[in-house]
């Protein structure tokens, strides 16, 4: 079958841009480690009296990155913003019998991904806290999942493929856990630029939660119109769908 052709909406544009900055910042955070370990963590711990850093630089649009998503607005995507009453389209006479069932498929597998994810970075603790691991390699870690994000929207997600299975981006339970996955490691280091980046993003997934737990409607496609490819202008999903099924037909041979 002919593949149909890459829509290039304004948004699925802005996040290759994005994309390529956040390759560039973590290549920037690797050159720096490389060069002098002691130094790279040092920046992240140096007031801004005695001079910006690259640090506090990436400190400052992490955290304005995570005020987005605690106050979604119009540039937000879709699948960060369906969450507002004002993207909510409601479906006539949807089945309240299937929402329900739709939420409890879609709680059991994400935190299905939940506990995965929290193993994982509690083996990166132990690691840490034995020594193994040092505070730099931490902050590279996070540097690693800053990047990683987008891998997952653009290109390739294994939450998506393995765990939820949602068809797209918009459709995806767990879109706005990101950034406390993203920070998960700063948990261990105990400083303010660290901490406060781990709990900012506590706060967006508690929000996150919230929103679900109240309004489960705005989340599923099948009570929310605004989540039917139809009616989708961001687009981002299309290269991950190709890449993805791609993926799939490799693994099947």
């Amino acid at each position: 079958m002919k593949q149909l052709k890459i829509i290039a909406t304004p948004k699925l544009i802005g996040y290759f841009i994005k994309f390529v900055l956040r390759i560039a910042a973590f290549g920037i955070m690797l050159f720096l480690y490389i060069i002098n370990k002691s130094e790279f963590y040092r920046y992240t711990v140096v007031s801004p009296k005695d001079g910006i850093n690259f640090m506090h630089i990436m400190w400052a649009v992490f955290m304005i990155l995570m005020l987005l998503h605690l106050f979604p607005s119009k540039i937000t995507s879709m699948g960060a913003s369906k969450s507002k009453k004002s993207n909510y389209s409601p479906v006539s006479e949807y089945s309240e019998t299937e929402l329900l069932k739709f939420i409890h498929s879609e709680n059991i597998k994400a935190w299905r991904c939940m506990i995965c994810w929290l193993i994982g970075n509690a083996l990166i603790g132990i690691l840490y806290y034995c020594g193994v691991l040092k505070r730099a390699e931490l902050l590279l870690i996070t540097g690693f999942y800053f990047l990683s994000d987008y891998v997952c929207i653009l290109i390739f997600c294994p939450f998506q493929t393995f765990g939820q299975k949602s068809r797209c981006c918009i459709n995806c339970r767990i879109y706005d856990w990101g950034h406390f996955f993203m920070f998960t490691p700063m948990l261990f280091i105990n400083t303010f630029y660290c901490r406060s980046l781990f709990f900012m993003g506590a706060a967006v997934i508690i929000r996150w939660e919230f929103m679900w737990t109240t309004h489960p409607e705005r989340f599923w496609h099948g009570s929310n119109q605004t989540l039917n490819c139809s009616n989708c202008r961001d687009k981002t999903c299309q290269i991950k769908q190709r890449f993805t099924k791609y993926a799939e037909h490799i693994i099947k041979k």
